[in-house]
């Protein structure tokens, strides 16, 4: 093990963890064995390389996951990443549920880390689906079209806070349903609001 750069708020978060404590210390060791530098970001451990963002983890109520960034990019000989909503572009999970587990699995974390690192030096790119692509709802291009000031914020909104309205205003069948979605979600993006904040 080579010089390791801690990073004490991951010691304080771990220290606070309630659930998967040994699970995210025993993927931290990992990740830290392969050179990263390990940061505090979006309240998680967050692993960089020349200040790239390389992996998360994340501990959530069923498992605790190592969250690749660009993980669509890399090629999962083992069949293990798991695409964490049907929505993601990029990111890709590796899920846990025990200390075993990780232990088990070691080197293939460790080639998936390098892996990670060797697609950031290549500089590649994970191919978005433009929001453009994305069928707007006629419900609510009827609802941008008479409230200027709601077109207005709207496109103000970043490209993925965008994404996540269209996709949820598109979800429901009936056009009763989405015009109910659009109504309460009018006030959140007038104030520049994405959908989860």
């Amino acid at each position: 093990m080579t010089n390791r750069k801690i990073n004490s708020k991951i010691d304080e978060y771990l220290s606070k963890a309630q659930k998967w404590k040994n699970e995210i210390e025993k993927l931290r060791m990992i990740l830290l064995d392969c050179q990263l530098t390990e940061e505090f970001k979006w309240g998680k451990p967050c692993y960089t390389f020349q200040k790239s963002n390389i992996a998360i983890i994340i501990g959530f109520k069923e498992y605790c996951a190592i969250s690749f960034f660009k993980g669509a990019l890399l090629k999962d000989v083992n069949g293990i990443l798991i695409k964490p909503g049907e929505n993601s572009q990029a990111s890709r999970q590796i899920r846990f549920t025990s200390v075993e587990e990780i232990v088990e699995k070691d080197a293939i974390l460790k080639a998936y880390i390098y892996e990670a690192i060797e697609v950031e030096k290549a500089g590649l790119k994970v191919d978005f689906k433009k929001n453009a692509e994305l069928e707007i709802p006629e419900e609510f291009k009827n609802k941008l079209d008479e409230n200027p000031a709601l077109k207005t914020a709207f496109y103000a909104l970043t490209p993925g806070r965008q994404r996540a309205y269209i996709l949820y205003f598109s979800a429901p069948k009936q056009s009763k349903t989405r015009q109910s979605r659009i109504e309460k979600c009018v006030e959140k993006i007038l104030n520049g609001k994405g959908l989860n904040d």
